[in-house]
């Protein structure tokens, strides 16, 4: 199956996703910025679901505290207690604090100052950062910055297996089999979101059907998946 039957398809089936959620009003009132809101979200769900950050993002908004500022000023055990629903809230907290501080150093606070550069320069600064690995970076790239980087998760992964793509189970494979196929069949200004639907399209896939025990009767893949043959 190529990318672009596969995007076809997923697309008919669950249309558009417009992830990644911002609440908008909320950033209007507090006059922050809601590209923030992302940065904290892919920290957040890392080795967790969405459920569980949507808590601790509610509960960080509550507080006024889904802003750089804030996570800089707020004492790190309080912190803690306000994401604790993500799980390895420690660590996330510390994650959170290390973002800020390189944002307040060295961008003055200011997200278009960071993310007016190169994909891979921006790319490059957050790998710096402890804690920050490639699906981390590649997500506040995408869904933060605007910019066409394609997002590995786990159930990219697995997707890859069970239909099988040709590509080996490594993340920076995958991406570049994904990105090198889909930009042969969209222009490159469609690139971003397409990236972003993509994405998001096999995360719902994986929810509805593509589990660890797969679901494959109603899939809207099973066709040209080898797995549920």
């Amino acid at each position: 199956m190529d990318l672009k039957t596969l995007y076809k398809k997923l697309h008919t089936e669950f249309g558009d996703l417009n992830w990644w959620p911002m609440d908008q009003s909320y950033h209007k009132k507090n006059k922050s910025d809601p590209r923030f809101e992302v940065i904290i979200g892919a920290i957040l769900t890392q080795n967790t679901n969405w459920s569980n950050v949507k808590k601790a993002i509610d509960r960080l908004k509550k507080n006024r505290c889904l802003d750089i500022n804030p996570i800089l000023e707020i004492d790190f055990e309080r912190l803690k207690k306000l994401i604790k629903s993500s799980g390895f809230f420690n660590q996330k907290a510390k994650r959170l604090k290390t973002v800020c501080k390189m944002i307040y150093e060295k961008y003055n606070y200011n997200l278009d100052s960071f993310f007016d550069k190169d994909i891979y320069q921006i790319r490059n600064e957050l790998l710096e950062l402890k804690g920050i690995g490639p699906e981390t970076a590649d997500s506040i790239i995408l869904y933060a910055a605007g910019k066409p980087i394609f997002v590995v998760d786990a159930y990219t992964k697995r997707l890859c297996k069970r239909i099988p793509l040709p590509v080996k189970n490594s993340y920076d494979e995958i991406q570049k089999y994904f990105q090198d196929q889909i930009s042969k069949c969209f222009e490159q200004k469609e690139l971003t979101r397409i990236y972003k639907e993509l994405h998001s399209l096999i995360v719902e896939l994986a929810k509805k059907y593509c589990k660890k025990k797969p679901i494959c009767t109603n899939c809207p893949l099973k066709e040209g998946c080898n797995f549920c043959k």
